[in-house]
């Protein structure tokens, strides 16, 4: 009787600890971190947990993970489904750092679970009209970015503002992702074309110089840009190049879901102004100074991170970052052919320079500022995801005519958006995947000592003990 009552505890102590490695594991999939990072912390999570890895197996896909615990007598499986995709930097972060103090301090299990939870039920660090504002902010810098002028800046950020707060609350109310993301599109172009008539309108002394702008159709490229799912390509990009396809592929399908909404809404919002397709006419090259440039890089990047819930102690870092990122970009791919200063190599060139060049950056400031790499690249690089390029391509499918060219011009389009976005997610990877070798070894041979010297205190689960 005691050895069955022995057993019988066991096998419900392994459970338990499945179930904590998969609850880990979810918490990382909803927060919107990459595959490779997934598996990476699971496996540690697993070392704590005294799961031997050459025993344990782990299936991640996007919506559903698996692990599997067994030898040639036994076998022990466990589900968990995951639902609410999200992008919570700070979770990430977290849970990196729970898995190695976690080895590092002997947790007890009911401390990891404790501390598990509360990464979960965490507050976020903005509250939703401080993301509503940083994002309508992000936007008007991306709209500087395409060459609007500092008025049209506002009315962009005013747009967005509102058109974020729209689709939040209709999240909030349960209504499906996808029609939220177009009404939140509909709504920010409408409020942009709105405020095409008031920056021209005659306004008397002081106030035409505040109000009047020379760019007043840029809003309307630039208002719903806070939509673009910028983490998911770069992931999806990020997973490919790894070898986790299946989960990439779902990552790339739902991204193209979501830019396909967004372009329905600018759509609908177009054809009720009656606005011609000025997406496909308007010029995007910008001729500011770089200081400029910078400014409004620094604001997309904060905005953009308010979004991704870095914690605040990051800001400056992440905005540093995008000025780094932008300029970098800017001055390759501008040049004397558009009247600017720079290199002139283009944009998918200068998209993976700058790109590159941030993550080259990061992984020598990782440890300084006790953060995953990707926390801190990625929101640096993101005022770089062509956002226009892409809805550009989508609406000139979805208002073809049977004009000659119209072809032409959407697949130029769809075609440098999508090198842009994989030179940009190549430009974090590479850089990160070589450093993480270099770094990879150090690791490993600290993990593997914590290891062994847990399994020597018998914390490891012996499969022989269970029936």
């Amino acid at each position: 009787m005691a050895m069955e009552i022995t057993q019988q505890d066991s096998e419900k102590l392994l459970h338990r600890k499945l179930d904590l490695l998969l609850r880990t594991g979810k918490l990382l999939m909803e927060s919107a971190a990459d595959t490779s990072r997934i598996m990476r912390n699971m496996k540690r999570t697993a070392a704590y947990l005294g799961l031997p890895e050459e025993h344990l197996h782990i299936y991640i896909n996007y919506n559903m993970l698996m692990v599997n615990l067994g030898d040639e007598e036994h076998s022990f499986s466990k589900f968990q489904r995951c639902e609410k995709h999200g992008i919570n930097m700070t979770a990430i972060s977290a849970i990196s750092k729970l898995s190695w103090r976690a080895i590092r301090e002997d947790y007890s299990l009911e401390r990891y679970e404790e501390e598990l939870e509360n990464i979960r039920t965490r507050k976020r660090n903005y509250t939703p009209w401080q993301v509503a504002v940083g994002a309508g902010f992000a936007c008007g810098g991306f709209c500087i970015q395409f060459g609007c002028d500092w008025p049209a800046f506002f009315y962009a950020s005013i747009a967005a503002i509102l058109g974020f707060r729209v689709r939040a609350v209709l999240n909030d109310l349960g209504s499906n992702h996808y029609v939220n993301i177009a009404a939140a599109a509909f709504v920010a172009t409408l409020l942009a074309w709105a405020s095409a008539f008031l920056s021209t309108a005659q306004w008397p002394g002081a106030l035409g110089a505040v109000l009047h702008s020379d760019t007043p159709w840029h809003p309307l490229l630039a208002c719903a840009l806070f939509i673009v799912p910028g983490v998911p390509l770069i992931n999806f990009v990020s997973d490919m190049l790894d070898n986790y396809v299946q989960v990439g592929i779902t990552r790339a399908v739902n991204t193209l879901l979501i830019v396909v909404a967004m372009a329905f809404g600018i759509a609908l919002a177009i054809r009720v102004c009656g606005i011609d397709n000025f997406v496909k006419d308007l010029s995007i090259t910008p001729h500011h100074t770089y200081l400029e440039f910078a400014v409004a890089a620094a604001i997309s990047a904060m905005g953009f991170s308010m979004i991704f819930n870095i914690p605040r102690r990051l800001l400056w870092v992440v905005a540093i970052g995008g000025i780094i990122a932008v300029c970098t970009r800017n001055f390759v791919n501008l040049g004397p052919s558009n009247n600017n200063i720079g290199l002139d190599w283009g944009p998918v060139i200068g998209s993976l320079v700058g790109s590159a060049l941030i993550s080259i950056i990061v992984t020598r400031l990782v440890h300084q500022f006790r953060t995953p790499h990707h926390c801190l690249s990625i929101p640096s690089v993101i005022p770089m995801i062509p956002g226009v390029l892409m809805y550009r391509a989508l609406f000139a499918f979805i208002d073809m005519r049977g004009v000659v060219g119209e072809v032409t011009v959407a697949m130029n389009n769809a075609i440098q958006a999508s090198l842009m976005i994989l030179c940009i997610a190549i430009g974090v990877a590479i850089p990160n995947i070589f450093a993480r070798r270099w770094i990879t070894p150090k690791r490993r041979k600290q993990l593997k000592q914590m290891i062994e010297e847990r399994r020597l205190r018998g914390k490891f689960v012996d499969l022989t003990n269970i029936g």
